[in-house]
């Protein structure tokens, strides 16, 4: 049996703390048609799919101005997001930058246009800090246990098989 992570996305979605009000939003809605219309637009007219245009995207000597533009947006979503969070801050102060083997330890991240480890820190405290809270609510309102029961192993592998993801 294989010991690589699993992505069990109802485990995931059911107590991600989602922005308050995000279904919504009507500048997520906006930045978001925007994103997906550019790079459609750009996709159709490179007569790519999404590997090829996101391997573009983060090649830092990719400076054609439809991945230039799809940067943008991207740069902008990420500050809509922020900003529906509340995180008025962090939508100032993060941009995303070219990562390289020099700059950033993580092999995940090398060679991509992303936050740099310490902007990501950032975000991930907040983001546990929030779940953190809306839980500790859940608990005095009688709407959660005080901590999740822990699926069974075979439990897991069931949820992993109807995914198909191994």
């Amino acid at each position: 049996m294989k010991d690589d992570l699993r992505y069990t996305p109802s485990d995931c979605f059911e107590t991600f703390p989602f922005p308050q009000g995000y279904e919504t939003d009507a500048a997520l809605e906006a930045i978001g048609q925007a994103y997906h219309d550019h790079r459609a637009a750009l996709m159709i007219a490179a007569d790519e799919g999404m590997t090829k245009t996101y391997n573009r995207f983060h090649k830092s000597d990719e400076r054609g101005e439809p991945i230039r533009r799809l940067r943008e947006l991207h740069d902008e979503m990420d500050r809509a997001v922020l900003r529906a969070y509340g995180w008025d801050d962090l939508a100032e102060e993060l941009r995303p930058e070219f990562l390289t083997e020099e700059t950033e330890d993580d092999h995940t991240y090398q060679n991509r246009y992303f936050w740099p480890a310490e902007q990501r820190d950032r975000v991930l405290a907040r983001l546990l800090a929030l779940n953190a809270e809306r839980h500790a609510e859940e608990v005095a309102a009688g709407r959660a246990p005080e901590r999740a029961a822990r699926r069974s192993a075979e439990e897991a592998d069931e949820a992993q098989d109807a995914l198909d993801l191994s």
